[in-house]
This record gives C-alpha cells, sequence and structure tokens, in this order.
C-alpha cells in the first residue's frame, strides 16, 4: 500500500474541510435567497382569516419533523405556503422537492418516489433516484395527495414509518430523512369513509392539519393582492399602471 507523507494528507485534508465548508455556506446563501422570494414574506394578504393560519404555520415550521397536511380549495397558495414552511424551518438549507401526485400517471409515480434501479422495467436503462432521495436531509411535499393510487398509499406510509425506501427492482432499503408535507383539496376524512383513502396514512399525514382560506372568505385582501399585480406585471411588460376600478 502506497504511504502518504504528513504534508501530502494535511493538504488534501485542509482542501476537502475548505470545499465542505464551502457548501455549507452556499447552501445557507441559497436557503436566505430563496426565503426572501418564497418564504411567509412572499404571502400577500393580512386578513384575519389568512393571518390565523399563517401564525400557527410559522410556528409548526420550527419544528423539524412535524407532518403537515395543507387543505383547501385548488388555487388558494398551498404550495406557496409549503415553501414557506420550509425555508423557515431548520431544514432550510436543505432541498425543498415537490410532487403533483395527480399530474403523474400512476404507473411512473412509484418510480417518481421511490426511485428504480437498472433493468427494473422497460426503458429503465440507468439506475435513477426517486424524490424520497432527492430530498433527503430536507423536504418533501406531496401536493394533490388525494389521488395518490391505493397501492401506492400502502408503500407511502411503510416509508413514513420506516424511515426507509426501496427502489424499484431494488432488493435493498436506503434510509431517508426527509420531513413531509401534504396538499389536497379533497376531503380526505370523506375519503377514508368511501374506501378511498387509507385511514391509517391519513391519520399519519394529519399530524398538523391547516386549511387555507379561499380568497372569497378573505375578500378584503383583494385589493392589496391587486396592486402587488398591477405592480408585477408593469414591471415586466414596460408599462406604467397606477390602479385598477
Amino acid at each position: 500500500a502506497r504511504q502518504f507523507a504528513l504534508e501530502e494528507i494535511r493538504p488534501r485534508s485542509l482542501e476537502r474541510d475548505a470545499r465542505a465548508a464551502l457548501a455549507r455556506v452556499d447552501a445557507a446563501d441559497f436557503a436566505a435567497a430563496e426565503g426572501a422570494d418564497a418564504g411567509f414574506s412572499a404571502i400577500i394578504g393580512r386578513s384575519p382569516q389568512l393571518t390565523a393560519v399563517l401564525d400557527q404555520a410559522k410556528r409548526v415550521a420550527g419544528h423539524r419533523d412535524v407532518t403537515v397536511l395543507l387543505g383547501g380549495e385548488t388555487g388558494t397558495g398551498k404550495e406557496l405556503l409549503a415553501r414557506a414552511i420550509h425555508y423557515a424551518s431548520p431544514r432550510a438549507a436543505q432541498p425543498f422537492v415537490e410532487v403533483n401526485c395527480a399530474a403523474i400517471p400512476a404507473n411512473l409515480l412509484e418510480s417518481e418516489l421511490f426511485g428504480h434501479e437498472r433493468g427494473a422495467f422497460t426503458g429503465a436503462v440507468a439506475a435513477k433516484p426517486g424524490l424520497f432521495e432527492q430530498a433527503h436531509g430536507g423536504t418533501l411535499f406531496l401536493d394533490e395527495i388525494g389521488h395518490l393510487p391505493l397501492e401506492l398509499q400502502a408503500k407511502l406510509l411503510r416509508a413514513l414509518e420506516s424511515r426507509e425506501i426501496r427502489r424499484v427492482g431494488g432488493t435493498s432499503t436506503k434510509k431517508v430523512d426527509i420531513r413531509l408535507l401534504a396538499a389536497t383539496h379533497l376531503d380526505l376524512a370523506r375519503a377514508v369513509k368511501d374506501k378511498a383513502f387509507r385511514e391509517d396514512l391519513y391519520y399519519r399525514l394529519n399530524v398538523f392539519p391547516l386549511k387555507v382560506p379561499a380568497l372569497k372568505d378573505r375578500v378584503s385582501d383583494i385589493p392589496q393582492l391587486v396592486m402587488y399585480f398591477l405592480s408585477l406585471y408593469s414591471r415586466k411588460l414596460g408599462k406604467s399602471i397606477e390602479g385598477a376600478s
């Protein structure tokens, strides 16, 4: 075996430590920048209905592992709130990974979530890590989780309970450290009664429920939203629009 002189080892060790330190700084800088754009300050509205939800979200954000289930109508800002929770959490410098469970065909969703090994199915020419692995250390946001097929609900439950995943076609498991945020516009309690959603998974997800109010329930926020969008598109289009009727 080759022997290394002390003066040869020390620069390598210092270089490795320096790279690791730079990576941490880069991640922290990125998290700070994203937090400014996608944090709680980016959520527009000061109505009592919205403020109450934001206050709860800020409190739970500080808890590193608490699962949050976001409910509310489509378009109410559940994804924006999920991002804000992540960037206000101890995991802010780690990845925020999201997937819309309703937008991916059921036969591909398992591979997207858990990854696959080479040759696991036709077209799997190389191994691919899933979203659980990509979110390791950070937050995994499952949007429209009410559309998750029943067979995948069982696998998701096992992954959340064991904090381990197995790639499609794989024989070994991998440890994953993630915080789960989930969102749905469906009434999951009703879906459980209708046997369309697993009761045990529902209770695993419903640790800290938050319902994002619809705009019709916070009408007082509309003027502020109108002015925000007028300003945004005035800048984008190079126009000077000062107000609206």
